[in-house]
């Protein structure tokens, strides 16, 4: 399972890798959480339904991607918060924790750290055989840091927590 931290929306996608060299989509979507309320409500309803989803696929690892910062301070702090709440929900529901820079998703997806943000869905949507782009754009983006942690799963003990 594969998050994408956000406070406004949090992105998440289930795959399942078998047998088969080609990892396969479950589900993903979105917990969002309303403009209009402060921020530890905020906070509680991303846990409430982190939890739910956990529950509901039992995952035996779940990725997480880390946070960059580039220029909205504010926000990045609010994102942080909302990070912070994931992590310690995926540790307390699963237990298997790993975590990704945007750089590693981008090279595991396409070969190429400094790929744009279609070229990585593009390469959602070609690896798991979908019919269009997944969206909203936190779920896609939920959906790569999953495959990026299928594919570099046998190096996991580098990026666990």
């Amino acid at each position: 399972m594969g998050f994408d931290p956000g406070l406004a929306t949090l992105g998440y996608g289930v795959i399942e890798k078998g047998k088969s060299l080609k990892p396969s989509m479950i589900d993903y979507g979105i917990i969002s959480t309303p403009k209009t309320e402060n921020l530890a409500v905020r906070l509680c309803m991303l846990e409430e339904g982190v939890k739910q989803i956990v529950a509901k696929f039992k995952p035996d690892e779940i990725a997480v991607e880390e946070l960059f910062f580039a220029k909205n301070i504010t926000t990045g702090i609010n994102v942080a918060h909302a990070r912070g709440v994931l992590l310690l929900t995926a540790v307390k529901e699963c237990g298997r924790l790993y975590e990704y820079t945007p750089l590693q998703i981008k090279q595991a997806l396409t070969g190429y750290g400094r790929a744009d943000k279609h070229q990585i869905q593009a390469m959602v949507k070609s690896y798991l055989n979908l019919k269009a782009i997944p969206r909203p754009d936190d779920a896609a983006d939920a959906l790569a840091v999953a495959l990026c942690h299928a594919q570099t799963n046998k190096l996991g003990k580098l990026f666990s927590i």
